[in-house]
C-alpha cells in the first residue's frame, strides 16, 4: 500500500491551528490525508477482519444494537505504517502527548443498518491531568471506510466536553440522561469522506447515532497515549518477528507491542459495559 498513490496525502497543514482546536473542541481533522485508493483499501482490510472476528468467541465486542468494535493486529492492516509514519499523525503526537507518545491501539467500529442511537459517553474515566491541568494524555484518530451520509449513523460530537470532570458519572463515562440536553445543544456531526482523518480526544463527550442505510460504516480507529496514560494495559498488540524487522525505526520506538512467533486472534479486553446493553432514546 506504500505506493505513490496512497501519497497523495495532504501535507499542507496549519498544526498550530490543528493544536488550538483539539484543545478548544476536543477534535480536529485533516481532509485528504490520504487517496481514495488508500482508504478503499483500508476498507477491505477491515470488513475482512470483522467477518474473521465476529466468528469467534471475543472477536467483536457488541458496542449497541448492530454495532461492534474489533481490535486487530497492526500486520492485519496493510495500511499501518503508512497510517502512523503520516506527518500530519506524527506531529498531532507530538504536539499533544509529547515525543515518547506510545502507538497502543489499532481497531475499528462498524454499525450496520438497524444500530440505534447510542448513550452520551467518553471512551473511559478522565485523569485528573485532563479535569485539573487541562492537558491531553492520550488521542485517537478515526478514519472512515465510506463517504459518510445523513442515513449511515453519523459521528455525533459535543465539542470542548473533553476538560469535564465525570468523576460522578455511570463508570465515569456516561452522563446521566437528565444532562443529556446539554450536549443536544452542542453536538455537531461528521461527514468525513475517504481519506480524511480526525483526531480527538477520546473524553470528549460522543456519540454513534442512528444506521437507516444498508452501507456499512466501518471506521479505523488508532489509539496513541502519553507515557503513563496507560491505555496499552486494555490492548495486546502483537507482531510477528519478521514484520517487525520491517518496520522503520521510528515506528519501533512508539509501538507498544509483543513480537510473537505466531500471531493468536486478539480476545477484547476493552468492553464499554455501557454501550453493550442496547438502543437508547435520543
Amino acid at each position: 500500500m506504500n505506493t505513490t498513490a496512497t501519497r497523495e496525502a495532504r501535507l499542507d497543514y496549519d498544526l498550530a491551528a490543528c493544536v488550538e482546536a483539539l484543545q478548544r473542541d476536543g477534535i480536529t481533522g485533516l481532509k485528504g490525508a490520504f487517496s481514495r485508493e488508500w482508504a478503499e483499501a483500508m476498507r477491505e482490510d477491515m470488513m475482512t477482519a470483522f467477518w474473521s472476528a465476529i466468528q469467534r468467541p471475543g472477536g467483536a465486542v457488541g458496542r449497541g444494537p448492530r454495532r461492534w468494535y474489533v481490535e486487530i493486529h497492526p500486520q492485519d492492516f496493510s495500511g499501518f505504517v503508512d497510517l502512523v509514519t503520516h506527518p500530519w499523525v506524527v506531529d498531532m503526537c507530538e504536539a499533544a502527548l509529547g515525543p515518547d507518545y506510545q502507538i497502543v491501539e489499532i481497531g475499528f467500529d462498524v454499525p450496520f443498518q438497524g444500530a440505534k442511537y447510542q448513550p452520551w459517553h467518553r471512551d473511559f474515566p478522565s485523569p485528573s491531568e485532563t479535569y485539573v491541568e487541562r492537558c491531553i494524555t492520550s488521542l485517537a484518530f478515526n478514519l472512515t471506510g465510506v463517504d459518510v451520509t445523513e442515513d449511515m449513523g453519523p459521528f455525533e460530537i459535543a465539542p470542548g466536553t473533553q476538560w469535564l470532570d465525570g468523576r460522578e458519572w455511570k463508570h465515569e463515562m456516561f452522563p446521566p440522561k437528565e444532562v443529556w440536553p446539554e450536549f443536544q445543544k452542542l453536538a455537531t456531526r461528521k461527514y468525513p469522506q475517504l481519506g480524511d482523518i480526525s483526531c480527538r480526544s477520546a473524553l470528549t463527550i460522543h456519540r454513534g447515532t442512528e444506521h437507516g442505510s444498508p452501507i456499512a460504516r466501518p471506521v479505523l480507529v488508532l489509539g496513541a497515549d502519553a507515557p503513563g496514560a496507560g491505555h496499552a494495559e486494555l490492548h495486546d498488540m502483537m507482531v510477528t518477528r519478521d514484520y517487525y524487522d520491517t518496520l522503520p525505526e521510528m515506528v519501533k520506538k512508539h509501538l507498544v507491542c509483543r513480537v510473537v512467533d505466531e500471531l493468536i486472534p486478539v480476545t477484547q479486553k476493552h468492553d464499554i459495559e455501557g454501550l453493550v446493553m442496547g438502543s437508547t432514546p435520543t
